[in-house]
């Protein structure tokens, strides 16, 4: 009892100085940092590049985004560690990616605005080129959207069908080689170009001796859509989970009937999604159409006679005049064709979010 006594009296006594939180650092950058370092940045950019002669707005973008992770990186090692300055640093990167990318791309879409919008008016989109020379200030683009709706209305009717059962298959029944062979060709069918499918159903018309039309560029469209629709339903049905497919089949309902009651409603939101971006990635195609459809000044509501027009085929005919009215019209068919992608877009959008599986009670 003694020793035990003795032993509990040796044991030390632990400090009651006031307790540490342990932490990376006791110091820490303002949270408006960056945006400092930033004009920081700019401000050197602009000067080293001025005093070096340097007159490229590109250039000095780049010089300004690599003083921007030089300071992030040295001002937080200075004020933090080391360990958060190469957390900031990995950040800052990902920023200055983000802004490489998108500048591009406003600066596209603000030009196209603004160059587009001094043509485009209601005269524009209900009139065509019918009996308009290039140096005339009049025209429009009716017949060119005309002819773009129905071929991408053509070749979406076959894709669609076409691409969700081969999605179908290879998701729900595929196994063997055959399933394997169907993957890699549509994985060659999404990387080929556009021009290589205008030149196949080129080669087509002229063995079977047939005339260009709106429907031959249709078809050129559909090998162009098929493999997109394909692989975004497949992804899809693969999200669906399998839980839905037990579950279904142990009731004693066929595989045929759950695919379409159970797994197709479960992912129709990101089938309808994937159609769309599919619709808005041949929408723009204008290989193809310079191949098969031929263009036409005239509107020409039949797809299936005669030559047709498109506007990415207008916006090339245009351009190709080399007049100044010409390429006013040029600009105003490419707002018109942004918008046209823009609205399929946000229409995608709007039914992926109404047919989101639902959350919570």
């Amino acid at each position: 009892m003694s020793n035990a006594t003795a032993s509990v009296q040796e044991r030390p006594t632990p400090p009651t100085g006031p307790a540490r939180t342990p932490g990376l650092s006791s110091r820490s950058l303002p949270r408006l940092a960056p945006l400092g370092f930033a004009a920081l940045a700019v401000a050197l950019a602009i000067g080293l590049s001025l005093a070096a002669g340097w007159h490229s707005k590109v250039q000095w973008g780049m010089i300004a985004a690599l003083f921007f992770l030089a300071i992030s990186y040295v001002a937080t090692t200075v004020v933090e560690n080391k360990r958060q300055a190469k957390d900031r640093l990995a950040t800052s990167i990902v920023w200055v990616c983000f802004l490489m990318a998108i500048i591009p791309l406003a600066s596209l879409l603000w030009t196209t605005i603004s160059r587009g919008s001094e043509r485009l008016d209601g005269y524009f989109l209900t009139h065509s080129m019918a009996g308009v020379l290039g140096s005339e200030a009049s025209g429009g683009v009716y017949h060119a959207l005309i002819g773009t709706l129905e071929q991408v209305g053509i070749a979406t009717v076959i894709s669609a069908p076409l691409g969700l059962l081969t999605a179908v298959y290879l998701v729900e029944y595929g196994k063997g080689s055959l399933a394997k062979a169907v993957t890699f060709f549509v994985d060659v069918m999404t990387g080929i170009p556009s021009i290589v499918a205008g030149l196949f159903i080129l080669s087509i018309m002229l063995i079977a001796n047939l005339e260009p039309s709106g429907l031959m560029g249709a078809f050129a469209l559909t090998i162009l859509m098929i493999p997109v629709v394909v692989r975004s339903t497949e992804e899809m049905l693969k999200l669906v989970p399998n839980e839905l497919r037990e579950a279904s089949l142990a009731l004693g309902i066929p595989k045929w009937r759950t695919i379409l009651k159970v797994v197709l409603p479960t992912a129709i939101g990101g089938i309808t999604t994937g159609v769309m971006l599919a619709i808005a990635r041949i929408a723009g195609e204008t290989a193809p159409i310079i191949l098969l459809v031929f263009g036409s000044q005239l509107i020409n509501a039949n797809p299936f006679d005669g030559a047709q027009s498109s506007l990415p085929f207008y916006i090339y005919e245009q351009y190709k005049i080399g007049e100044a009215a010409s390429y006013d019209r040029a600009w105003a068919a490419a707002l018109v064709l942004i918008a046209f992608v823009m609205i399929l877009n946000l229409v995608a959008r709007g039914i992926a979010r109404w047919k989101a599986p639902k959350t919570g009670r």
